[in-house]
């Protein structure tokens, strides 16, 4: 049984490496922003709640989001296990998923920063350019196209999202240092936290994380 929560900054790698984890050990990755969009489309109860919120501009408050993260636990392919994607957020949304966890008897998890350094982050994203055509994804530094400006696979035209404009991604690690990494002090207390360094590449950093699972699950 693995289960797992990811926390780290903006652009640390948290969806790459939970897509990795969750196709090896065939557990879900629950990404609380995914959720939330499903039960809004399926208009369920929680859903409907939610969209209330949602249409005047609001946050989904923590307790419905903590109710949708329990049905969502409860599902029958979260047997194995589960990986939560960016979850808790908060020290307060952390505090209400220990009761949670507690409720449903899930007492053995692993808590894996993913740490970085922000400058290379800012590097990173910043050069982030997206075909406007297709929607393929180039990086200037590390899979530059063939081309300027050219996606090698359409020829359409590339540009760089608001969300990777140095400026956005600053603002965002504002929030999380302010907001999210308080989480980090609060698990390091509880002697759950294990912290890996994400500067390096994919299959790195992944192989850090798998030895991780190796022991906190199958030592």
């Amino acid at each position: 049984m693995i289960r797992l929560l990811l926390i780290g900054p903006p652009g640390a790698g948290k969806g790459t490496q939970a897509t990795i984890i969750s196709k090896k050990y065939g557990i879900p990755q629950i990404a609380t922003g995914d959720m939330l969009r499903q039960e809004v489309k399926n208009a369920s109860d929680l859903g409907i709640k939610a969209k209330a919120y949602m249409d005047k501009g609001e946050l989904v408050p923590d307790s419905l989001v903590i109710s949708m993260l329990e049905k969502r636990l409860k599902a029958n392919d979260a047997g194995k296990g589960f990986i939560l994607d960016g979850f808790p957020r908060t020290v307060a949304q952390a505090d209400a998923l220990d009761v949670k966890f507690k409720e449903l008897n899930i007492a053995n998890f692993a808590v894996i920063e993913l740490k970085v350094n922000e400058d290379s982050i800012i590097q990173r994203l910043s050069a982030r350019r997206v075909c406007s055509s297709c929607g393929k994804i180039f990086n200037l530094l590390t899979e530059p196209p063939k081309k300027e400006g050219t996606c090698d696979d359409c020829h359409g035209s590339l540009y760089q999202r608001d969300d990777d404009k140095e400026a956005t991604i600053r603002e965002r690690f504002k929030v999380y240092n302010s907001k999210t990494a308080p989480l980090i002090e609060y698990y390091a207390k509880k002697g759950m936290l294990k912290t890996v360094i994400a500067d390096g590449s994919i299959d790195a950093i992944n192989g850090n994380i798998n030895t991780i699972i190796d022991q906190a699950f199958h030592g």
